[in-house]
């Protein structure tokens, strides 16, 4: 049986890796491990998040389904006035985030294992990131998308980074179902990062 990245518990050897990469003009190093998503590299779509996010300075966002991590912590390195929330329901790679976290010496950041928006199920965000789990099905992603108008503030976003042939279309098409419209803030090799704001 083929074990998917978003288990709660994954079955495979840990077989440990180090990423070392520049992102944003900083370099960083990234603990993985199999049984988490893209463990070899980081992968082109949450690159391209990454480099085309638009944060604010100071607020909370949320890392959602963070991986090990590279969202968050790109985003709490180079806005340390930030409060970063990082969940994920792998705890494999909630370990990860957290060495990870510690790695690049970032202190702002909270990392909690569950699965979306239950660990944060009270708390309300400026920005939500997330790099969403297309095979995961299509019932997650409409949550995800959904889930995240009850966890922003007026006035903030959610950022997401989706491939136009694989799952890209019907996500836009639930964007605008939920928000009505969006913008396309990055886009490279066949990804697009996707904002829609949100206005009461």
């Amino acid at each position: 049986m083929v074990e998917h990245y978003f288990s709660s518990t994954p079955k495979s050897k840990v077989r440990l890796g180090l990423i070392r990469c520049q992102i944003r003009g900083q370099l960083f190093e990234f603990f993985t491990s199999a049984g988490v998503f893209s463990y070899k590299r980081i992968d082109s779509g949450t690159r391209l998040l990454i480099e085309s996010m638009i944060l604010p300075d100071t607020g909370s966002i949320l890392d959602l389904g963070c991986g090990y991590g590279p969202v968050g912590v790109v985003a709490a390195k180079i806005k340390p006035n930030l409060e970063v929330w990082m969940t994920d329901v792998n705890e494999r790679a909630v370990e990860m985030a957290s060495r990870n976290a510690n790695r690049n010496r970032v202190s702002n950041i909270r990392i909690i294992k569950g699965f979306l928006y239950e660990p944060v199920r009270r708390m309300f965000f400026d920005t939500i990131l997330v790099n969403p789990p297309i095979s995961a099905g299509s019932n997650t992603i409409e949550s995800i998308i959904e889930g995240s108008m009850k966890h922003l503030k007026a006035g903030g976003s959610i950022q997401l980074v989706v491939k136009t042939n694989k799952g890209g279309r019907a996500l836009s098409k639930l964007l605008e179902q939920y928000y009505k419209r969006f913008e396309i803030i990055g886009r490279k090799g066949g990804y697009r990062v996707l904002k829609a704001n949100f206005d009461i």
